[in-house]
């Protein structure tokens, strides 16, 4: 499963401004220059990140954008969804339509092609199940609190994230 830069952008920029703390609104052209991504690719993004009500923004001169709730409030699991629309671990995986009795979870497009059962969809559907689980775990805090840390050198990385992560 691999997620696009709107994912990883879209974090970034939702751990910047936690970073900020919330108060003052702070400028696009900011957040850009602190995490050197591009201003309109996040114009794009933010403008996602609004509609799912993860963000507010404010107009004018001191205007600009901050969190919509605390970090501890806000999982990865929102903003991936809004971000990346449905979680999915292969390209044969679509959403059904949502409406009465529908399943909202990913559903194998192979059964509804010809109504046979896909041979690997429970491979495929505990690791949807796994990632999506992992994303509602995390919050933005822990990774504000985690960017907070500063780096951490290459042969301890994989250490310090499960540390971070229990």
């Amino acid at each position: 499963m691999i997620f696009t830069t709107k994912a990883e952008y879209g974090v970034r920029l939702l751990v910047e401004l936690g970073r900020q703390g919330g108060e003052t609104p702070v400028s696009l052209k900011a957040l850009a220059d602190a995490e050197q991504l591009p201003l309109a690719y996040l114009e794009r993004i933010v403008a996602l990140l609004r509609r799912a009500e993860l963000v507010e923004s404010t107009r004018g001169a001191h205007g600009g954008y901050r969190l919509a709730r605390p970090p501890a409030e806000i999982t990865m699991d929102q903003v991936v969804l809004a971000l990346e629309g449905t979680v999915a671990p292969m390209d044969c995986f679509v959403e059904p339509l949502q409406g009465a009795g529908r399943d909202p979870r990913v559903a194998c497009s192979h059964e509804a092609d010809d109504g046979q059962h896909c041979a690997t969809k429970l491979l495929w559907t505990r690791v949807q199940f796994g990632v999506v689980k992992a994303l509602q775990r995390t919050t933005l805090a822990e990774l504000v609190d985690f960017a907070a840390r500063g780096p951490v050198p290459a042969a301890a990385a994989p250490v310090a994230l499960l540390q971070a992560h229990s």
